[in-house]
């Protein structure tokens, strides 16, 4: 069934914050912080009144305690009228991507003209919990009238109630197969015989591409951050410019600790950001005078074994270019999201193996091979992070603002999701002078 019925969809503008690396302590901002911060400056430059807007979707993982429907309360800090409705949603690694799905399609169908959508994850902030017994035991305890009966219930504290919860360790488990993300992985690299060097030459490319974009000025979606100590952040601090073969094969494997490849080198980083982009109908486009970024052509969804998640892309992707009846050369860029350097090597090749195409994607011959030098130019999640609720909506900003740059016609933008899943979306660039001219003539 064609997902292109109903009317255009137009991505007006988007922002981000810096994605800042997780070191090993609380990082400096809640996920609210991150997504007000990124919210505001794109609100000011676009002259449309707050009112406006539909709604505001938030795509979030693990917000703070006190973010309980994180898109409400974002909302309603930017000042946001209150009759506005907001809302959060979860689909693990593509949460950002989500958000931006959900408004596309109520875009398209008519149901709204004007939406805020992104994505936003505070990993540094990730919960730490009280495990079971420790919760009975603060329940005995609450419970406790007298001196005597609190004093008892305080003799049965042992080392065991201090265990902590780690909900990050969690978070990344799949529970129905027994695997983290890593382990998922792991059987990627062998399913498709990728050698730790080739792992490690990915991550080297990720990490110098994104020092030359840094260079470049290429990385102009970021709004800087500033907390309240006078400090300011201004860029993706995760990325090694030097980083090197020789540094990276030093690194022990993370996962199979005697027989595994993937190292924390050549894995995404633990890492804090937001994202955001409007999007907006025709109607919306033309009532506000926006400028206009991209298109949205068609999106999809896709589930597969949770044991090799990282497959998801080439799962959700084949569908759209079967759909729009696209070849690999009608793609211009593609933005892969790299939650490791093997997934994304893996769906590469993937595309280029007839009994894979054949036996799990449907097709008749192999789609083909995704060239490298169009894959992921600036860097990805291994170089500049993967904050979960935030990755789907920040790699189809920067795709957009990659075909604008190029002038280069569409890119497919799609990520792995834990559990087994897959998301894409294919995009058009849309130059503000093309938009006037295609308006005018109708």
């Amino acid at each position: 069934m064609s997902k292109q019925a109903g009317r255009k969809v137009y991505i007006v503008d988007g922002s981000r914050t810096p994605q800042l690396k997780s070191r090993g302590k609380v990082g400096p901002f809640s996920a609210g912080d991150l997504a007000v911060a990124a919210a505001k400056p794109l609100l000011l430059r676009n002259n449309f009144p707050l009112e406006a807007l539909d709604e505001v979707i938030l795509g979030c993982m693990m917000p703070g305690e006190r973010e309980a429907n994180i898109g409400r309360v974002v909302a309603l800090r930017l000042g946001i009228p209150q009759k506005v409705p907001a809302w959060t949603v979860q689909r693990n690694c593509a949460s950002g991507m989500q958000s931006v799905d959900s408004a596309f399609k109520n875009i398209r169908n008519g149901d709204a003209d004007l939406i805020m959508a992104g994505g936003v994850e505070a990993m540094s902030r990730a919960p730490v919990l009280f495990n079971h017994t420790m919760v009975n035991w603060l329940g005995d305890f609450m419970r406790s009238r007298s001196i005597g009966q609190k004093l008892s219930t305080i003799f049965k504290l042992r080392g065991k109630h201090f265990t902590p919860v780690i909900a990050l360790i969690h978070g990344l488990t799949d529970d129905t197969v027994g695997l983290n993300m890593g382990e998922t992985a792991e059987i990627i690299a062998e399913n498709f015989d990728i050698s730790r060097q080739q792992m490690d030459e990915y991550a080297m490319t990720s990490h110098h591409r994104l020092a030359y974009a840094q260079e470049a000025g290429y990385l102009d979606e970021i709004e800087v951050l500033y907390d309240g100590k006078g400090n300011y952040y201004d860029h993706d601090d995760g990325v090694r410019a030097d980083s090197s073969i020789e540094s990276l094969a030093k690194l022990r494997p993370a996962f199979d600790k005697k027989y595994g490849k993937v190292t924390a080198g050549n894995s995404a980083q633990i890492t804090d950001g937001a994202s955001w982009l409007l999007l907006a109908s025709e109607d919306a486009v033309k009532k506000y005078n926006l400028q206009v970024l991209a298109s949205i052509t068609d999106s999809q969804w896709a589930g597969l074994d949770p044991s090799v998640m990282g497959m998801g892309p080439v799962h959700a992707m084949t569908p759209i270019m079967q759909r729009n009846q696209l070849s690999i050369e009608d793609i211009d860029y593609w933005e892969i999201n790299e939650a490791f350097a093997t997934q994304v090597l893996g769906c590469v090749k993937a595309w280029q193996q007839d009994e894979y195409c054949r036996t799990k994607l449907n097709l008749e011959n192999a789609m083909g091979e995704v060239p490298h030098d169009k894959l992921n130019i600036d860097g990805g999640g291994v170089s500049l992070g993967h904050p979960v609720g935030a990755s789907g909506a920040r790699i189809i900003l920067h795709l957009c603002k990659v075909l604008q740059r190029t002038d280069a016609k569409q890119g497919m933008a799609s990520l792995c999701i834990g559990g087994g899943q897959g998301g894409a979306m294919l995009i058009k660039n849309e130059s503000s002078s093309q938009f006037t001219a295609e308006a005018s003539h109708a």
